[in-house]
């Protein structure tokens, strides 16, 4: 038993309690590939796979590098998708990319502050929530979004105000648009140095992940586990993990996307 957050919904606010909850993995790896837990059925898709699943269908990707790492996977691996230059500051974006031929839609745009890794100009400052609602939804719209990592050096109050507003723009998106698909990623232990650990530790990561779980609980959501799919894997923590657990995160995604029945 370990100690976690969750929060009671009164008049549709949460309110932060504490609670002990039972905890466990929610998947492992078999020869190199995820195998989920919580009854996801994970297929691995070739890239030929990934542009069909894709195939009509409108990407937008919000949050830190982390989430930025599947824009950049899919622009390394899917021929057909070009990326626009838009003359956006390197690693914050926004960024677009577009294949044509198969009607596939990918963007990615940096959440609003706080922001460590480089200025961004004002005007392309723009919050998760905002962009959110921004958005008309639907069977071929697929939300993929991740916050946490540049919230380690602040308080868990400033983090749980910016799930509470994402979290109101992603239930009126599912109450207008319920086909819509929404995913999640979670925070991920990193490499530790003295710096590191005193500052942005996996301590405040982990509580950040649970605060997460507990703000989307009960929603037409999917979640990316990647503090477990991290943990499992035989490669080093790191901030920003390595291809070979990308890969897998992707194919998470596509099964998400894409469902397939067992074979």
């Amino acid at each position: 038993m370990m100690p976690s957050l969750f929060f009671h919904f009164h008049s549709g606010q949460p309110e932060l309690k504490t609670s002990i909850v039972e905890s466990g993995p929610s998947g492992y790896y078999y020869q190199g590939l995820w195998k989920a837990l919580d009854g996801t059925t994970v297929h691995n898709f070739e890239n030929t796979a990934i542009t069909q699943c894709l195939r009509g269908k409108v990407v937008h990707m919000y949050g830190d590098s982390t989430v930025r790492q599947y824009f950049e996977f899919l622009n390394a691996v899917l021929p057909g998708l070009k990326q626009f230059n838009l003359h956006s500051p390197k690693k914050a974006g926004p960024y677009m990319s577009l294949d044509y031929v198969n009607n596939i839609l990918v963007t990615y745009r940096f959440h609003a502050p706080p922001i460590r890794i480089t200025y961004v100009p004002a005007p392309e400052t723009r919050y998760i929530a905002n962009e959110i609602d921004g958005l008309v939804g639907g069977a071929n719209t697929v939300v993929i979004f991740c916050v946490w990592a540049h919230f380690g050096t602040y308080p868990m109050e400033i983090y749980i105000r910016r799930l509470r507003s994402i979290r109101r723009s992603v239930v009126h998106l599912l109450d207008r648009a319920p086909d819509t698909v929404v995913i999640i990623r979670t925070g991920a232990p990193k490499a530790m140095w003295l710096e590191a650990a005193m500052t942005k530790s996996d301590w405040h990561s982990l509580q950040c992940n649970k605060v997460l779980r507990a703000m989307f609980k009960g929603l037409n959501v999917h979640l990316i586990d990647a503090w477990e799919m991290v943990v499992a894997h035989l490669l080093p923590h790191n901030l920003h993990p390595r291809p070979p657990i990308i890969r897998n995160m992707i194919n998470v995604i596509m099964s998400y996307i894409c469902p397939q029945k067992d074979d």
